[in-house]
């Protein structure tokens, strides 16, 4: 997810509610896990990623709790839950998300919003309240090169959709993940910014379908599934450039029927640097800025 830098030019600007019918509860309840997962370490990502060479994806879906945020002041932080597909491979161009986003202002106030973004393009913020504890349900599924994505609100009864042709666009992998977002100077200079302390994430309901028309939890046996831990140190999915955040976070393992986990918060004793820091303090908590690419 990135933040863009006030000055940045802003991109042109480019109700229907998904629900999850008992079809598909039934065969991610049938599917059964696979092996344990692989671990990679990610400075910007946590959760899961599911991927395997000659497999394309056009859906991923998964339920969670919008998270609450301990805050202090002076010390921006932010925080996103998203569901996507694409952007896992060291070589991806693309990237198609939505989620919610729970942040900390430079008051010590917590901000929560919602947002979608189709990476290379930055994000878009959504006009939906969001409030921590709201029950959220999200998809995103791609035809060809439509992409449509929807978020609910269960809680408050409201819900997003927007259908939009895209390209390039990425099938090769299909993502649940909390993640540390990024201020970007440029389209393509990019820093991490600090990690809110979110306590902790849960996603439900988790799934995926391939273009073959497969249906299968995370851990389905048709595609490998990779546990990412959030650590300063680690891969940056999609971003370039540097900068530690501060913070870490884990992803438990997955549950029997491979369809949930959570992920946690964790302090680290790495920090952001001052440049990072002082980027932080200049995008205000729960505002998603947006800009073109050249």
């Amino acid at each position: 997810m990135f933040k863009f830098s006030a000055g940045f030019p802003e991109k042109k600007k480019v109700r229907l509610a998904l629900r999850i019918t008992l079809a598909v509860s039934a065969v991610l309840a049938a599917s059964a896990p696979s092996a344990l997962a692989d671990t990679v370490q990610s400075s910007n990502w946590a959760g899961y990623a599911a991927h395997r060479a000659g497999i394309r994806f056009k859906k991923v879906v998964a339920a969670w709790k919008q998270p609450s945020v301990n805050c202090s002041r002076y010390s921006p932080a932010y925080s996103a839950v998203w569901v996507g597909l694409g952007g896992y491979s060291a070589s991806s161009d693309a990237l198609e998300q939505i989620g919610t986003e729970v942040d900390c202002s430079p008051s010590g106030r917590s901000v929560s919003s919602a947002w979608y973004e189709l990476v290379p393009a930055p994000s878009r913020s959504i006009g939906m309240r969001v409030n921590p504890g709201d029950a959220m349900f999200a998809s995103v599924n791609v035809s060809g090169s439509r992409v449509t994505l929807v978020l609910q609100d269960e809680t408050r009864h409201k819900s997003f959709r927007k259908a939009l042709r895209v390209s390039p666009i990425d099938l090769s992998s299909a993502e649940w993940i909390v993640e540390a977002p990024s201020e970007c100077v440029s389209a393509d200079v990019c820093r991490t910014l600090p990690l809110a302390d979110f306590g902790s994430a849960s996603f439900t309901l988790a799934g995926a379908q391939s273009t073959s028309g497969h249906t299968g939890a995370i851990s389905d046996r048709s595609w490998g599934t990779t546990k990412i831990k959030l650590t300063p140190s680690g891969r940056r999915f999609v971003l370039n450039g540097g900068g530690a955040t501060d913070g870490a976070a884990s992803p438990s393992g997955l549950s029997a029927r491979g369809s949930s986990f959570k992920v946690t918060f964790q302090s680290s004793s790495i920090q952001a640097s001052p440049l990072v820091r002082a980027a932080a303090a200049s995008v205000p908590g729960g505002y998603i800025m947006h800009a073109a690419r050249h």
